[in-house]
């Protein structure tokens, strides 16, 4: 036996001269082992496709859908005030609307002279006074009721330029402020009485009228520092954050 034949091998596997054994595995071999590797991912993936779609039309993903509908969700828009919804459509408050009328002029607002009946009375012992005083205030819009002496309760007690008389009643004062507004340095008195007519009792004091141009501007500012503050612009609410 040569020297360079391996221990343990003979026959034809000996070497001889200059040709050597190939010692390696057959091509056949590693193809068979990677299809079969290659097969069994393939029947993995195709089983795994199956449940799913068997799970898709067995219904399993419709209750979780169903089940997100039913809950409700964090991200709700408040509902608008029944008063800022009227507001919108261009329905006021009827009830508002209905005293705004009974008292003959907008709520909040300043009713006109010629809503106002005034009644002068001359507390003084100046006689005809009540008359020009009332055919001036007349002249000026209001209407005039009664005209004569004060009853005997301010008859010749009444020493600034006049008392402005009415029933309690935001009303009431409202037409007493206008009437205010044609005579400097009067008081106000609320007495317990019906109707809506308010009285001028002349004082002591009293000259005249006001000039009819600085009881115009009176008015005017009167009806500015009275009238209702305007309702805020409804912001829009920031988005939630889902």
């Amino acid at each position: 036996m040569s020297m360079l034949t391996p221990p343990g091998m003979g026959g034809k596997y000996r070497i001889k001269g200059d040709r050597y054994p190939r010692m390696r595995r057959s091509r056949g071999r590693g193809k068979i082992i990677l299809a079969s590797v290659a097969s069994v991912v393939a029947v993995a993936v195709i089983g795994w496709g199956t449940v799913q779609l068997i799970d898709i039309f067995a219904g399993g993903g419709s209750a979780s859908a169903s089940d997100d509908r039913a809950k409700p969700s964090d991200c709700t828009t408040p509902k608008a005030s029944k008063s800022a919804t009227a507001a919108k459509n261009g329905k006021g408050d009827k009830g508002s609307a209905q005293d705004g009328k009974d008292k003959g002029h907008a709520p909040g607002a300043l009713p006109e002279p010629g809503s106002i009946t005034v009644n002068v009375l001359n507390a003084t012992s100046r006689g005809g006074l009540a008359k020009s005083t009332s055919d001036e205030l007349k002249k000026r819009g209001f209407k005039i009721g009664d005209i004569g002496n004060a009853p005997s309760a301010l008859d010749k007690k009444v020493k600034k330029t006049g008392v402005l008389v009415g029933a309690p009643g935001s009303d009431t004062t409202a037409r007493l402020k206008v009437l205010g507004t044609q005579l400097d340095g009067a008081d106000t008195k609320f007495v317990e009485r019906d109707g809506k007519d308010v009285d001028l009792v002349l004082g002591d004091d009293f000259k005249k009228l006001t000039k009819k141009k600085a009881a115009t501007a009176a008015l005017a500012k009167l009806g500015r520092t009275t009238q209702p503050d305007k309702a805020p612009t409804a912001q829009p609410s920031p988005a939630a954050s889902c």
